[in-house]
């Protein structure tokens, strides 16, 4: 049987958009002692706009046939940058091309925060020789970078993280980034009263979502017989995995006032 096979790969304007909003987790409460302090930090943080790529037509498709969810990112750009243009004497032609083993899904199965991850900053005075209340503030003395990650070394660990973090982003419509900075010299005004005969110890946090669930890898093949064309995932595997994802531009404080030093 003769087979007659002719497609091309065109480049399509990849349209991108912000991540729209959402409304917060309900097992996700910010507690008071945590502030925003983006209008405040000496370093600028670049926005964190995960890009959400909408499929074509002909990739919409695709996906819709496909025998497994498919949601990586990079994946729907490749098929969105493929074109098939079947002949017109294609019936009866029969291909299958293999597309790479990829990463396909992330389903979350667990969000909850930890809002003093990492200690950055001291704030203190030691007032037991005063005979009068002393006021302190935040002033973070040097520039502290906070990192996150997965928790484990997996395959495709870059599409996993993009993953994870649109889905965390989505549950807790919180600002998160795998990495963030807070400057030297970024200051709060709220102050923090210490007594006489006291130390008073101000800490700062940076706070992090840690992100649960499990990835879903998977053989892709885009087979086309006549003109049909479809997705096939095969050697499906799941892997569980977790990452840390640091809240950006947000400090947690905790006051201790003490006799003692710490």
């Amino acid at each position: 049987m003769r087979k007659i096979l002719c497609f091309s790969f065109i480049l399509f304007l990849l349209c991108s958009f912000t991540i729209p909003s959402f409304a917060a987790s309900e097992n996700i409460k910010i507690p008071n002692s945590v502030t925003d302090i983006s209008q405040d930090n000496t370093y600028p943080n670049p926005t964190q706009d995960l890009p959400y790529l909408q499929p074509s037509e002909l990739t919409q498709q695709l996906i819709d046939s496909s025998n497994v969810k498919i949601e990586n990112p990079d994946l729907i750009k490749m098929l969105n940058e493929t074109n098939i243009m079947p002949s017109p004497v294609a019936i009866g032609y029969r291909a299958t091309i293999y597309l790479g083993q990829w990463a396909l899904n992330y389903e979350s199965t667990e969000t909850a925060a930890n809002w003093e991850y990492q200690k950055i900053n001291t704030n203190y005075f030691d007032n037991r020789g005063g005979k009068s209340p002393v006021q302190i503030r935040y002033k973070q003395e040097v520039q502290k970078k906070v990192t996150g990650g997965l928790t484990a070394n997996i395959p495709k660990a870059e599409d996993v993280k993009k993953m994870m973090l649109l889905k965390a982003v989505k549950k807790t419509n919180l600002p998160l980034s795998f990495e963030t900075v807070v400057g030297v010299g970024t200051k709060k005004e709220h102050v923090y009263n210490i007594p006489p005969k006291k130390m008073g110890y101000l800490y700062a946090y940076a706070p992090a979502i840690n992100e649960k669930g499990k990835v879903t890898y998977g053989e892709v093949y885009l087979v086309l017989k006549g003109r049909q064309k479809k997705i096939v995932v095969k050697n499906v595997t799941q892997q569980g995995i977790g990452a840390w994802i640091p809240v950006q531009d947000r400090v947690s404080f905790g006051f201790v006032i003490t006799e003692q030093p710490k």
